[in-house]
């Protein structure tokens, strides 16, 4: 069953649907936008349903009021999990996972805006998009030894390393201290710093760019950077052989040729 993009109407957080783009706006900015139990499974639900948007061709997520997402919420999260029993625990834990996995499932690729505080499970939605813009007040912290947690949290041991390498990424999830966007953008965890007022401006034209060009092959690309993690070269070299004989087929790849010999610059479908 199709996903309805422009009819989408969540409970938990800001959505809009424009210029095949959809947008998530964490807004709780009197609290910095955290998480709780039920904006956590409905971001993962959205991102599931995603699968099924061939509407949206891209995602941009960001944070309303100056900030991304402080993480879980102290009070509605952090508390009842003292309280838990180990299967209550280890379902909560599973289910956040579970977003990452959905974030890293969807077709789209999904552009972080991250602005002020980006903390905890922020800082991991951050690290599940596939392209990531900070403003230089950015301050991002996998922070989980700061409560008494590992630094292995929704899949931060195995994707972090693979970002900005696995001393970085130690030094992170060890200490739980926060770093720049200077710092970050230098590591390669943000692909661009920009200044405050310009974020929304440059997340949304980098969607919308991705979102007009050859949508089905980002599609491909998003599936093969997540799949060949766990593949040896030899079976990554013949997995794109796959990828791109199924991309030579469709219809954006005839027109960009046509474009080409025609000199002029090809209209994408994503067919």
């Amino acid at each position: 069953m199709e996903f309805d993009a422009a009819g989408y109407r969540p409970s938990h957080f800001a959505y809009e649907f424009k210029d095949r783009v959809a947008t998530i706006t964490l807004n709780r900015p009197e609290r910095k936008n955290p998480l709780t139990f039920d904006s956590y499974a409905e971001l993962r639900d959205l991102f599931r349903a995603l699968v099924y948007a061939p509407a949206v061709k891209a995602v941009v997520i960001t944070g309303a009021g100056g900030n991304f997402c402080s993480g879980g919420d102290v009070h509605e999260i952090i508390g009842p999990l003292t309280e838990m029993t180990m299967p209550e625990l280890l379902a909560f834990t599973r289910m956040t996972g579970d977003l990452v996995k959905a974030m890293r499932k969807c077709p789209q690729p999904i552009i972080a805006a991250v602005d002020g505080v980006c903390a905890g499970a922020g800082a991991i939605m951050a690290m599940a998009s596939d392209i990531r813009f900070a403003t230089p007040a950015a301050k991002t912290a996998f922070l989980f030894t700061r409560v008494g947690l590992a630094g292995a949290d929704m899949g931060a041991c195995a994707i972090l390393p693979r970002i900005i390498g696995q001393g970085r990424a130690a030094d992170l999830l060890f200490s739980g201290r926060s770093f720049s966007a200077e710092e970050g953008e230098r590591w390669g965890f943000f692909n661009r710093v920009v200044a405050a007022e310009a974020l929304a401006g440059e997340a949304a034209g980098y969607a919308t760019m991705l979102a007009h060009g050859p949508t089905f092959a980002h599609g491909m690309t998003k599936n093969q950077l997540e799949m060949e993690w766990a593949m040896p070269v030899e079976t990554a070299i013949e997995a794109e052989a796959q990828a791109q004989a199924i991309c030579m087929q469709t219809q954006d790849f005839s027109r960009a040729y046509h474009a080409f010999v025609a000199k002029q610059k090809p209209v994408f479908e994503g067919d």
